[in-house]
Formats: structure tokens, C-alpha cells, sequence
């Protein structure tokens, strides 16, 4: 049941992003409540690392993984406001929906355990939903670019000197950054309004 809560709180994340669509909340706004997130978010993670706070929440929403390295929902939250901060919203708004609603789609149709890399058929529905959710925001090109830096951050988990490198830190910068590529190689102009 834990995985099952950890992709529902994930796709929760979706909430914000969907303000911002929806007209309810500006792109300053946003950008301003995923930091107030990121503070919030950063003050709970030294609490549980250096004073050892144990709620009963991070054992349902932690993996064994992460229990003396930063939680993914933190990577999540601190990716997730970088990306806001650096780039408009045609280019960050898709690339945090690719963490939002891709990720923890995959994860449900993975096994749900942590391999160095998924089956085949699970990077390919990744693909297509970050390829959909890309595509309102951007031309072709940059959308597939976007669809491919997501799917490779979600289905390939490298470890680093014993440290996995989370997917919630890689699949929005990874994703944002790609989508800037195919945007600069293909000058083609965004289509969603950028304000």
C-alpha cells in the first residue's frame, strides 16, 4: 500500500500546475508557492535527517533508500521550483506535469521495485504520456526532445558512488532543458502564452 500512497501524494503535485492553467494563480504566483514548498519542504527534511523527527508519514512515503538521504518528495519539490525559476512556462509547466503524472504512472505500471533500468513497454507508455503532455506547450520537435530526456531520466536509475540518483531530481530538469534544445535547434516559437 505504501507505493500506492507514494504515487498518489506524487500526482497530488498536479494540483499546482493546474492553478496555474486554469488561470487561477499567476506564473509569479506559482513560482512563489513552489518556494514557500521548497523552504517548508527543506525544514522538514533537516528535522527528520539531523534531529531525527520520525513521523509516521515518512515510513509510509519514504523508501529504505532514502532513509538517511534527502526523500524523493524533497528532490521532487526542490526540482520542481528550479525548473519554475529558470525557465517560462511553456517549458517548465510540461516539464514538472512529466514528474506529476508520467512518473508516477510508470512507477504503477513498473514493478514498483528499483531497477537500473525499466521494461520496454513501460519507457514506451512514458514516452507517449510525456510526449502528450508536451506537445499543447510546444512544437513537434521540442516536445519529442522533452518526451525523450523524461522517459531516459524515469526508466534509466544510475547509481552514484552507492547514491541512486532520485528520477524526481533528473525527469523535470532533464525534461526542461531538452525541450530548451529542441526549441533553439528548431527556432520554432512557443505556442502557449508565456506569462
Amino acid at each position: 500500500m505504501g507505493e500506492l500512497k507514494r504515487r498518489a501524494v506524487h500526482a497530488s503535485g498536479t494540483a499546482l500546475p493546474a492553478a496555474y492553467l486554469l488561470d487561477l494563480i499567476s506564473y509569479e504566483q506559482f513560482r512563489w508557492l513552489l518556494v514557500a514548498g521548497s523552504v517548508v519542504v527543506c525544514c522538514l527534511e533537516a528535522l527528520r535527517l539531523f534531529v531525527g523527527l520520525d513521523w509516521r508519514l515518512y515510513d509510509e512515503l519514504t523508501r529504505e533508500y532514502e532513509q538517511d538521504n534527502l526523500a524523493g518528495y524533497a528532490l521532487y519539490t526542490f526540482s520542481g521550483t528550479a525548473v519554475a525559476l529558470v525557465f517560462q512556462p511553456a517549458i517548465a509547466i510540461p516539464a514538472i506535469l512529466m514528474l506529476t503524472i508520467a512518473d508516477p504512472l510508470s512507477g504503477l505500471l513498473g514493478s514498483g521495485e528499483l531497477q537500473s533500468m525499466k521494461e520496454l513497454s513501460v519507457i514506451a507508455v512514458t514516452f507517449a504520456v510525456c510526449f502528450l503532455i508536451a506537445f499543447p506547450f510546444v512544437a513537434l520537435v521540442p516536445a519529442v526532445c522533452g518526451a525523450f530526456a523524461a522517459t531516459l531520466a524515469d526508466g534509466v536509475k544510475p547509481v552514484v558512488r552507492g547514491y541512486v540518483v532520485d528520477d524526481n531530481l533528473t525527469i523535470p530538469i532533464a525534461a526542461a532543458v531538452a525541450i530548451t534544445i529542441g526549441l533553439r535547434l528548431t527556432a520554432h516559437g512557443l505556442p502557449f502564452a508565456s506569462g
